[in-house]
């Protein structure tokens, strides 16, 4: 590592009580990133002083962040094209090692079981009722009823892992499956709930361009435009397009963010929520 040296020297007087040589310290070893990182968890590991172990701590998390967040800004301002892309990058808030090819292993193994499943002549009901089969009764996925404010519900390593998520995860993973297969199913921004649309591909003069919706929490349910009226009825809410069209993938990835700020405040998590409204402003578009 270049300038060992000096990143020694900086470590040394990381537990000065001088509160202005601290923060000089802080500010150079930040400036070296990821890095130090390594060498500095090596020191927390050695250490028994405690507020050098905080502030350890919170030097490697802050780095950390940094990176989460410009990796955010440079996955929106490219395009946001990539969904799963863009829900591992706030998965990393949370677990900044993540393993993503693993996660993304998992996923093209469910991928795998459904397309020897998929026939040429079946119909786009008939696709649909594959994936239900091998993504909630082959896997076991399901909506977690129990838990629903927990925050572990919008990481998808979690959701991977234990097979219950909430409303946004699940049809995130299972939005993906069906693309990676050519089936044209994109997510739905629905008030208090998020869904799944069909697109109808050989009918875009289709109102929304939505053959069916589908509800990624209750097992892949379909259902028709006329259950998304009655449940806006229910709401007190003005039937609006961008309630029944595919949205944006930066959208998505704005309610992940949503869901997350407001587990973590339930909680009491007043610093991660503050974080995360950091990343929440990177998104912030006035045109959507």
């Amino acid at each position: 590592m270049k300038n060992m040296a000096e990143i020694d020297a900086l470590v040394k007087l990381l537990d000065d009580p001088d509160e202005e040589v601290f923060l000089h310290v802080q500010d150079k070893l930040l400036e070296y990133g990821d890095q130090v990182i390594t060498y500095l968890e090596n020191v927390w590991e050695k250490s028994l002083d405690t507020l050098l172990q905080e502030r350890i701590e919170n030097i490697v998390h802050t780095i950390q962040f940094n990176n989460v967040k410009q990796d955010l800004n440079l996955w929106y301002q490219s395009g946001a094209f990539d969904l799963l892309q863009g829900a591992l990058i706030i998965n990393r808030y949370q677990f900044p090692d993540l393993d993503e090819q693993h996660v993304i292993n998992q996923i093209e193994g469910i991928k795998r079981e459904i397309w020897v499943g998929l026939q040429y002549e079946m119909s786009s009901i008939e696709k649909i009722k594959l994936i239900n089969h091998v993504f909630y009764n082959q896997y076991g996925f399901s909506g977690n009823t129990k838990n629903h404010h927990d925050p572990q519900n919008s990481y998808l390593n979690q959701v991977l892992e234990s097979k219950k998520g909430n409303q946004i995860s699940l049809a995130i993973i299972y939005s993906t499956l069906a693309q990676k297969l050519d089936i044209p199913v994109y997510g739905v921004n629905l008030p208090q709930h998020f869904i799944l649309g069909y697109i109808d591909e050989s009918n875009a003069d289709k109102e929304h361009g939505v053959l069916f919706y589908i509800n990624a929490f209750n097992k892949g349910a379909i259902f028709g435009k006329h259950d998304v009226d009655q449940f806006l009825r229910q709401l007190n809410l003005d039937p609006q397009p961008g309630f029944y069209s595919p949205c944006s993938n930066a959208e998505i990835v704005r309610r992940i963010i949503r869901n997350l700020i407001s587990a973590y405040e339930n909680l009491g998590a007043i610093d991660k929520a503050a974080e995360l409204k950091e990343l929440q402003d990177i998104l912030s578009d006035t045109t959507v």
